[in-house]
């Protein structure tokens, strides 16, 4: 998809870590090396809830080639959290759910570690345990933490409701009794959905060092190096500047690598013992103990006149925290996942939304790929179809009818400049033939979301040598999107120069200004931006060296083929002048944005199934995707942040669910058990871009890492009544599912 408006954006050129990556020579956490590091492990909880009695570790710690053994007495009242700091280093009187910290070793080899773990002696009482939402709830449900309303970060004191419940977010606009007077028709359902893992390659890893200037040195996968340092400054104690982040490739991530996990027990470890120690999370830990999606169920009450026009809507949602809240910046629900939950492009004059968050003797819920959107998508894209079928409309002509466009609030009130929702959707019934004949038992159902870009702050220092070389210096650490590629092609556009002779390096903590991290969407529109003003501000020093040099006019130049160009065809290199004026140019944009984007990415999806009424059995023949886009700087970049979101998504619609039995135990924690998608899961998948010209910043981009996984399970789920007639209204949605509602008895 070309743009003849740019040189070098619109255009699919070599990814900037590319050749690392497929060479081997890409450096991840665990492929730094330091003299006599040492293996740390963890010994975790089998219990849900528990008091810690006793904790001997005697015989651990005299075991050879055992360092440190450290227990939540050594680290005692230390809690750390991306914003509520509930979450403790090691475990301190009580454990919480089965695979909470209990002690950590650190040992010259793994093998050592390992056997020193299983030597430490606990002695526990075990304790009533909630492991779900419900029993959590009640009023004499055991309270998991006493002292919450002491915990830094809780946004706010918890005196009306059980202290399990710990934050509530509530939005509303017009009145909804009166909404539901006016009503003709009200529809009440409750949708739920599971607890599931992000899938990244490369598992949680660090590695921590106290150097001999008593810098702390860390590497990490982790997506936000500055916010991790002020976690662990918070929680330690210790300013900020002794930290530093030390830049490494992460593995993949889909918002599961923004919290800290093991880092601050690493370091712990590390000051300990007083060497270099590094820890990696095995696949059986990052089931049992990661920060995977909130599980969490919705109940949605709408109402609507008898000619379709939506008139209410009353949501509540109970999300499953699990037993911290730290795994995530927003304590609370956040107003992505609510503006969703309440139906957010449709136009809708009474709303009322009501989102819970509740801890549970289960694995801690953390972010996940626009973290509460696809649950609330799920739930309230569902509830538009069932309202459709109430009245024997089309769905299609149901969204169609009431689907906001410009100059219209959303759900919830809230304004975005050039809406092209009902455009978006228009695009992906005709590319999908959405109206064409289907066949028996075939079904095709349609979903709508959007996702905007939140604000963050971010730089790119540009330096220019003499000898000819660019250099762009970022902050952000690459976890698999492009981001140095997009940097480059922005550098390449502003200079007018080949991406080849510009090189992206990442800078640690100490050497670079403030990166908000990468994360809901915003990161292309940030960097994209402070790559502008670098590439800008560059050529500018540019122009000026040459009109100094060359006697020529400032406003008569341009830069064609690495040469500064007079407009009478005189020119001189861009290296001989740098070489000639002797110094190299030195240019930074920072970019700091503290609103989200005017602007929202539309998508609009369509899933065509076939389901065999005997078995149950699902067969995704068709899917199509449809977006409202800005202008795309990668192409293929673009694509993939698309097609690998559908992947995603599709997994989340009808197998991904971390089963948590009555225990709270994870009884599949392994990807044996736990299923994610395969090539051979896979339908034939169809896109569709709606480009246009407004967009945020000075290229006019939009969002497209989280608006294509948003609302493939709805889309999924409404094929799937449209071609049976039964709907599954908790994910994931399997065989036998349908098949128990086909054959009841």
């Amino acid at each position: 998809m070309d743009n003849q408006e740019y040189s070098s954006l619109g255009r699919s050129v070599t990814r900037a870590d590319g050749p690392e990556k497929v060479t081997g020579k890409a450096k991840y956490t665990l492929d730094n090396q330091l003299n006599d590091v040492l293996w740390g492990k963890i010994l975790r909880s089998p219990y849900p809830h528990a008091k810690i009695l006793s904790i001997d570790v005697t015989k651990a710690k005299a075991l050879p080639g055992v360092y440190s053994v450290l227990t939540g007495e050594d680290l005692k009242n230390i809690k750390i959290g991306r914003r509520l700091f509930d979450v403790p280093i090691l475990a301190n009187e009580r454990v919480r759910f089965i695979g909470d910290k209990v002690a950590a070793v650190a040992a010259t080899d793994k093998e050592i570690a390992e056997q020193a773990l299983s030597l430490i002696e606990v002695n526990y009482q075990e304790l009533e345990a909630v492991t779900n939402i419900h029993s959590a709830a009640t009023d004499n449900a055991p309270t998991l933490h006493p002292n919450l309303n002491e915990y830094v970060g809780l946004p706010k004191k918890v005196t009306d409701r059980h202290l399990n419940i710990y934050a509530h977010d509530n939005w509303n606009k017009g009145d909804i009794e009166v909404g539901f007077k006016e009503s003709d028709i009200i529809v009440e359902s409750t949708y739920s959905t599971p607890k599931g893992h992000q899938g990244y390659l490369e598992p949680h890893t660090c590695m921590v060092w106290v150097d001999k200037q008593d810098q702390i040195q860390i590497w990490a996968s982790n997506k936000a190096p500055f916010m991790m340092r002020s976690q662990l400054s918070a929680a330690f104690g210790i300013e900020a500047e002794k930290f530093t982040v030390n830049p490494t490739y992460i593995g993949g991530e889909f918002g599961g690598k923004g919290s800290s996990m093991d880092i601050p027990l690493c370091f712990a470890l590390a000051k300990d013992s007083k060497k270099p120690v590094r820890m990696s999370m095995d696949y059986s830990e990052e089931l049992i103990a990661g920060n995977p999606r909130h599980g969490g169920e919705m109940e949605i009450r709408a109402g609507i006149k008898n000619d379709g026009t939506l008139v209410a809507w009353d949501a509540k949602a109970m999300w499953d925290s699990g037993a911290y809240g730290g795994y995530k910046p927003v304590p609370s629900t956040n107003l992505v996942g609510a503006a969703h939950l309440a139906g957010s492009p449709y136009r809708i004059p009474h709303v009322n939304i009501d989102s819970y968050q509740v801890y549970t003797n289960t694995v801690p819920s953390g972010h996940y790929r626009a973290p509460g959107a696809p649950q609330a998508i799920f739930a309230a894209e569902s509830h538009i179809d069932a309202l459709a079928r109430k009245i024997n409309m089309d769905p299609y002509e149901f969204r169609i009818k009431n689907i906001i466009g410009n100059g219209e609030a959303t759900s919830t009130g809230h304004y975005f400049e050039n809406i092209n929702a009902g455009e978006t959707l228009e695009l992906a019934a005709q590319t999908a033939g959405y109206f064409s004949p289907k066949g028996n038992h075939v079904g095709r159902g349609i979903a709508m979301g959007d996702h905007g870009a939140p604000g963050g702050e971010t730089s790119v220092s540009l330096t220019m040598e003499p000898s000819g070389t660019i250099t762009a210096y970022t902050p952000l650490f690459e976890q698999g999107a492009g981001q140095y590629t997009v940097i480059q092609q922005v550098i390449s556009e502003e200079l007018s120069l080949p991406t080849e002779s510009i090189s992206v390096k990442p800078q640690n903590t100490t050497f670079t200004k403030f990166d908000s991290g990468i994360g809901g969407s915003h990161t292309t529109r940030i960097a994209v931006e402070a790559a502008h003003i670098a590439g800008k501000a560059a050529k500018e020093e540019l122009y000026k060296r040459a009109a100094e040099l060359m006697g020529w006019p400032e406003e008569t130049l341009s830069i064609k083929d690495k040469h500064i160009v007079n407009r009478n065809s005189e020119m001189i290199e861009i290296s001989e002048l740098l070489n000639r004026t002797g110094l190299p140019i030195n240019t930074v944009g920072h970019v700091n944005e503290t609103t989200a984007s005017p602007t929202t990415s539309y998508g609009a999806q369509i899933a065509e199934v076939e389901i065999d009424p005997e078995t149950g059995q699902i067969f995704l023949r068709n899917f199509t995707t449809s977006h409202d886009v800005g202008t795309i700087i990668n192409p293929t970049t673009h694509q993939g942040q698309i097609d690998g979101g559908v992947v995603q998504a599709i997994g989340f619609a009808l197998m991904e669910e971390l089963i948590i039995d009555e225990s709270g135990r994870v009884s599949n924690p392994s990807l044996a058990d736990f299923k994610i998608p395969t090539g051979k899961d896979l339908p034939i998948m169809k896109t569709s871009l709606l480009q246009n010209e407004i967009g945020s910043g000075s290229y006019n981009v939009k969002s497209a890492g989280e608006s294509s996984n948003t609302p493939t399970a709805a889309a999924i789920a409404n094929a799937i009544e449209d071609a049976i007639g039964v709907r599954v209204e908790d994910l994931p949605i399997t065989s036998e599912k349908i098949y128990n509602l086909l054959h009841p008895k």
